[in-house]
């Protein structure tokens, strides 16, 4: 039996996708390779996303805004010493993009002028933090990217 050229080309397209389906349907049964969604109630989170504008534009009116350090006992969130602790409420959301599981939200409560989350609550790599604040009937949004070693 003779291939001619043609044959052969599809003979080798054939190979390929099977080789590629094989690799896409090993990935999605596997566990080990997580398929979540960045954020579970998309359309629900971009219809406030006007909301979370004006809450970072208020931020960065903010002659001293807050400021968020990592170090060997944990992320300090330290605020200016003219803001009064007891005036700001809110949350601080911690998100680890490689891994849901590890996500968490701990509630704004400060000692002195500063919050502390230890470095035992966190694993090491990068975490996603969000602190939505509220201080003398203003809305603010603080995110930044900070590395655990």
């Amino acid at each position: 039996m003779k291939i001619n050229w043609g044959t052969s080309i599809v003979i080798a397209f054939a190979l390929f996708m099977a080789f590629i389906l094989y690799f896409v349907v090993k990935v999605q049964e596997n566990s080990k390779y997580d398929n979540e969604l960045v954020v579970e109630e998309y359309y629900k989170h971009d219809a406030h996303f006007d909301e979370e504008m004006t809450k970072l534009q208020n931020t960065s009116n903010l002659k001293e805004k807050p400021t968020i350090s990592v170090g060997p006992d944990g992320i300090r969130i330290s605020f200016p010493d003219g803001v009064s602790p007891n005036d700001i409420s809110g949350n601080v959301s911690f998100y680890r993009p490689s891994a849901k599981k590890l996500d968490f939200t701990r509630s704004l409560r400060l000692s002195g002028q500063s919050m502390l989350v230890p470095i035992n609550d966190l694993a090491g790599g990068r975490w996603d933090m969000t602190m939505d604040w509220r201080y003398k009937g203003g809305s603010y949004l603080t995110k930044q990217q900070v590395y655990v070693d």
